[in-house]
């Protein structure tokens, strides 16, 4: 895991509000202005750049990061009601193209209201990025195992990997974790001048806004988390939670095809087929019809489904498990793969997943194949763990709780989603108290704002009214677009 790095605190009293059993607010830098440019990539957005401690807790004469800062300003000043902070999760995903993109996410309520400002996290996109060796990154071997020997070579390459990434991005790699990003955060609202912020949090974002909430909660006019990060679970319950989600998804996938004739399976036994692939991928004789030189393993297609889970893309899997059926399927584009990686930098630092030996994973994922038959595990959670073989240390931020919410929150979790499962949300909602309300979107994919109108609606009221939905409240899923029926 990660080291352990120190800590200085203060006391912190915040609009008067006592902080017992809270944890103490570290040391911040003293706040410096920004310098608001119009953005390289668009013009129409506002760029600027602020420094921050690599420490948490440094004076403001230790080492400075640079983090890159986006902002959209109210498109209706006069209304304005002050700062949405938002952050799209990964961990490792971009803050500053998710501001640079809001007009695509946010509905336009929000835009006319509020300045909605983001950062690439430290160590992600244009805020010192992790990097690593490209032929390491190429190298990784499944993360699924099935032998002593493949469990070695699976750590000692996460191992080599680990030393990698920390050599080449230095003191950065070390110290990503959800805390300190939220340590820069508020001094992100220091250098906007906003007493208190207003924030969105989607999936892996949701760690940041309830830890930075725990944290400064008097900072804090509005807290929504969409698609919730547990962070409480130990390894076992974090890959069970997982495979569940994704095998629920699968399930899903496979009544829609049955259901409806968009799908290019439609009539034809899915599960047979899916089965089928998973037997030749082991063996090495699926060719990958967008990349022909690939054999995608048992992981790969558990992934690729994954990612069509998402959306959820059901037609794009349709046509993926009909085309690589086919004995010579068609040749298609490939992507390039990137240096940057930053997930291991903070996710390994936020969990703390202690490599337990072979014996026990082997349990694990046998234990797991036994519930989940047609995704015998879920490839996010597994690639999780397995990253997290490499630490080196112990996590800066290990798992814990949530402790009561003293800022009003409200929580957004998908039925159907397969990323984080709709049971996190429903512990952290229990976790944060009565402080906190959830809204359920009894449908399918990953991040639930924008999808329907019903849930658009009760997260925009909640953060222009303050007005949450009543206990209890659900929105009812709609199908996408390309599921033949939207």
């Amino acid at each position: 895991m990660r080291n352990t790095r120190p800590i200085l605190v203060v006391l912190l009293l915040v609009l008067g509000l006592p902080l017992i059993g809270l944890p103490v607010a570290p040391a911040l830098a003293s706040s410096e202005k920004l310098d608001w440019q119009p953005c390289a990539d668009d013009g129409t957005a506002q760029c600027a750049t602020l420094r921050v401690p690599i420490r948490t807790g440094d004076d403001g004469y230790g080492e400075k990061l640079p983090i890159a800062v986006a902002r959209r300003t109210a498109a209706r000043p006069a209304l304005r009601i002050g700062t949405l902070i938002v952050n799209p999760g990964g961990p490792g995903s971009s803050g500053v193209d998710m501001v640079l993109g809001a007009a695509g996410f946010f509905s336009p309520a929000l835009r006319a209201r509020f300045d909605i400002v983001s950062f690439d996290p430290r160590g992600v996109g244009r805020s010192t990025p992790v990097v690593c060796a490209r032929s390491l990154l190429d190298a990784g071997p499944s993360p699924i195992v099935r032998s002593k020997a493949a469990y070695t070579e699976l750590v000692a390459h996460h191992r080599e990997l680990t030393r990698d990434c920390a050599k080449r991005s230095g003191p950065v790699y070390r110290h990503a974790d959800s805390l300190s990003v939220a340590g820069d955060m508020e001094l992100l609202r220091r250098a906007l001048g906003e007493k208190q912020i207003s924030f969105y949090g989607a999936s892996y974002g949701t760690l940041l806004g309830a830890q930075y909430a725990e944290r400064y909660p008097g900072r804090v006019r509005a807290l929504v988390l969409d698609s919730v990060i547990d962070h409480s679970v130990g390894t076992k319950e974090f890959l069970a939670d997982g495979t569940a989600a994704v095998q629920d998804s699968f399930e899903q996938f496979v009544s829609w095809c049955a259901r409806y004739k968009a799908c290019v399976l439609h009539g034809r036994n899915v599960r047979a087929m899916w089965s089928a692939l998973l037997v030749r991928a082991a063996a090495g004789t699926v060719v990958d019809p967008y990349r022909p030189a690939f054999r995608p393993t048992v992981f790969d297609l558990l992934d690729i489904a994954l990612g069509s889970f998402y959306g959820p893309q059901w037609d794009a899997l349709a046509y993926y498990i009909d085309e690589a059926s086919a004995p010579t399927p068609a040749a298609r584009r490939a992507a390039e793969d990137e240096e940057r990686y930053s997930f291991p930098a903070i996710f390994c630092s936020d969990f703390s997943f202690p490599r337990v030996g072979y014996a026990s994973y082997a349990r694990r994922l046998a234990d797991l194949r036994a519930t989940a038959p047609a995704m015998p595990v879920s490839p996010l959670a597994l690639s999780a763990v397995a990253a997290c073989l490499g630490a080196t240390g112990p996590a800066a931020n290990p798992q814990r709780e949530f402790r009561p919410a003293t800022v009003p929150t409200l929580l957004v979790g998908s039925y159907h989603d397969p990323a984080t499962p709709y049971v996190w949300s429903q512990r952290a909602a229990a976790q944060l108290g009565s402080s906190a309300s959830l809204l359920t979107y009894v449908g399918w994919g990953h991040v639930s704002y924008g999808r329907t109108a019903c849930v658009t609606g009760h997260v925009d009221r909640y953060l222009v009214n303050l007005i949450k939905p009543a206990a209890g409240a659900r929105c009812p899923g709609v199908l996408p677009a390309a599921a033949g029926v939207g």
